[in-house]
């Protein structure tokens, strides 16, 4: 063996090209630079959410369009704290509900009860909570304005996951056992990235979801207690409250201003990157694109800084928590298994007639049987009225997400519009409703049912483009090669592979539509007011009075409609594509 002299020439050129790794670049100042602004923002934002409460008295609200920039950047801290407490909520309970039969059969009714439990449902028993939390700071109102947005996000994305976790291929998941990966490698290797595509898409609809009910959630008016929070939402309910159509339209801009800048900062760029996780044999030849995600892959010190977090979370994948699960059980194991599910749903069944029991004796003693019969009518007449939008929504929003999911070019630009469209507050048009009927003397029953479904429709439609932009591209060659067209391509092609996505949305959109009932039943505009029969106009007006009992017994009916309705419907649904429309 002969040893060289190590040649100058490689060391300097080795040393050359270690050295430029970590000289920024422009890229890496284009990048830092951007980076830097947002964590001065975020500063700045989390501080003025830590002032005295007396400030909220001593500088309320005001249309001052000079203001508008400090109420955008707090209402969107507000959203952002939301999505991510609604992203650690769904990793947790929506993996517990798909891996565990005991545990999905109390979380997945709880889901089914909470997303029907309207935002003002909610502010109802928080509030006052979170206002004893943190006396004498606005930290109380904030987290009372969060955990509102919380509960207009999260169910959307729990379901989302829950159903991708429950339709990950069977083949994939046996290669993964074959390799003994444990349960937590198998997670993060496996079953997080194949529901990774519809979880961002969901994320980005619950984050305009957020937008949608911000008026509630900052203008916050529960019986004697008023708060108003500095942000767009509450922008917006004084510019209604004073019939300012000037004011509403800043807020509409600046709205539509901040919804294209985050989308162009994260969540665009998040798309081009999870494109990769695509469950497909051949790659496709049309790929998200993101100038922030191309930005951020030719820098060089920030990948460099990047360096250390990475081999972290690698070394954190190759963590074996748990032990690799077989599928194969004992005739014993099996016997054990079916006894003790049996006695988990007798432990569930008690407890359920027994809140059942609770909640009508409370009722019983506070109310009478007329103010039920009330509730139920309104809950029928709302029930009617979702149906009939959901179906209609399905019609419209499926074939136009298909198209807009198959073609990642098109998805690029639309993606901004439809997060746009779907933040959209109902509230802004409210008063042409109000306007509208009054001058045309026509039924609110029929005119204001359309708002219940301008902000859940949207839930249709983006998990649609989720289930399409996942849709593997070799089943799509295998569908050109055999000439599939028309109906025979819907059919037996595209309908099956969208089909688990679309259920998701369906349901999470009927969800969102009783509870936007809360808003949309009971229109105004300044002291213009008007009303159409239903559960949402019942709880609205039981709410602005501070009549607590009213407030839940119309809860609890609407509950139990949408938690009926799903079990009768949604749920037949879901099991049907779990077992018979999985890509295997």
């Amino acid at each position: 063996m002969v040893f060289l002299p190590p040649n100058r020439a490689s060391l300097s050129e080795a040393t050359r090209l270690a050295r430029n790794r970590i000289v920024p670049n422009i890229h890496d100042i284009v990048a830092l630079s951007i980076m830097a602004a947002l964590l001065v923002l975020l500063a700045h934002g989390a501080a003025a959410m830590r002032g005295s409460a007396e400030l909220l008295v001593s500088q309320p609200v005001t249309l001052d369009p000079a203001n508008l920039p400090e109420y955008a950047l707090r209402t969107t801290l507000r959203m952002f704290a939301a999505i991510i407490a609604s992203l650690v909520f769904t990793f947790i309970v929506a993996t517990l509900a798909a891996k565990s039969r005991r545990a999905e059969k109390v979380i997945i009714p709880a889901l089914d009860i909470l997303q029907s439990v309207p935002v003002l449902g909610f502010l109802t028993f928080t509030v006052t909570f979170f206002m004893g939390l943190f006396p004498g700071s606005q930290m109380g109102a904030e987290c009372a304005a969060i955990f509102a947005i919380f509960t207009s996000q999260a169910w959307n994305m729990t379901f989302s996951f829950y159903q991708s976790l429950r339709t990950v291929p069977h083949d994939l998941d046996e290669v993964s056992r074959g390799f003994g990966l444990s349960a937590w490698q198998r997670f993060w290797r496996l079953e997080a990235p194949f529901a990774a595509p519809g979880l961002i898409w969901n994320t980005m609809m619950s984050m305009s979801g957020g937008w949608f009910f911000v008026v509630a959630s900052e203008a916050i008016t529960v019986g004697h207690t008023t708060v108003e929070l500095p942000g767009i939402g509450s922008w917006l309910a004084l510019a209604i409250d004073k019939k300012d159509f000037v004011a509403v339209g800043w807020a509409v801009l600046a709205m539509g201003v901040l919804i294209l800048i985050y989308d162009r900062l994260l969540f665009r760029p998040i798309v081009a990157w999870a494109d990769k996780f695509r469950s497909e044999q051949t790659a496709s030849q049309e790929k998200p694109r993101s100038w922030v995600y191309d930005l951020l892959r030719r820098t060089r010190l920030v990948k460099t800084i990047g360096v250390p977090l990475a081999w972290g979370w690698q070394r954190l994948m190759l963590v074996r928590l748990g032990r690799p699960q077989l599928k194969v059980q004992t005739a014993e194991q099996q016997n054990l298994s079916r006894l003790s599910d049996r006695l988990w749903l007798a432990f569930i069944a008690i407890l359920a007639g027994a809140g059942a029991i609770f909640t009508a004796h409370y009722i019983h003693s506070e109310l009478g049987w007329s103010d039920v019969a009330q509730a139920f009518g309104g809950g029928l007449a709302t029930l009617l009225r979702v149906i009939v939008l959901i179906a209609i929504a399905s019609v419209i929003w499926v074939p136009i997400g298909v198209w807009i999911g198959l073609r990642p070019k098109v998805a690029e630009r639309v993606q901004p519009l439809a997060q746009f469209l779907a933040a959209f507050p109902a509230n802004v048009l409210f008063p042409f409703a109000v306007l509208a009927i009054v001058a045309t003397g026509a039924s609110p029953n029929i005119w204001l049912s359309p708002l219940m479904i301008l902000g859940t429709q949207w839930y249709i439609l983006f998990n649609v483009i989720a289930g399409a932009s996942a849709f593997p591209s070799d089943l799509k060659e295998v569908a050109s090669v055999f000439k599939l067209r028309s109906w025979s391509w819907w059919r037996n092609v595209m309908l099956p592979g969208i089909f688990p996505y679309y259920v998701t949305g369906a349901l999470t959109a009927t969800g969102g539509s009783w509870n936007a009932s809360i808003v949309a039943e009971l229109a105004s505009w300044g002291n213009t007011r008007i009303e159409a029969y239903g559960l949402g106009s019942y709880i609205a007006k039981a709410t602005e009075a501070g009549d607590f009992p009213r407030v839940v017994l119309g809860i609890a009916v609407m509950s139990l409609f949408v938690t009926l309705f799903n079990r009768l419907l949604w749920r037949p649904l879901y099991v049907f594509a779990e077992r018979r429309l999985r890509l295997d």
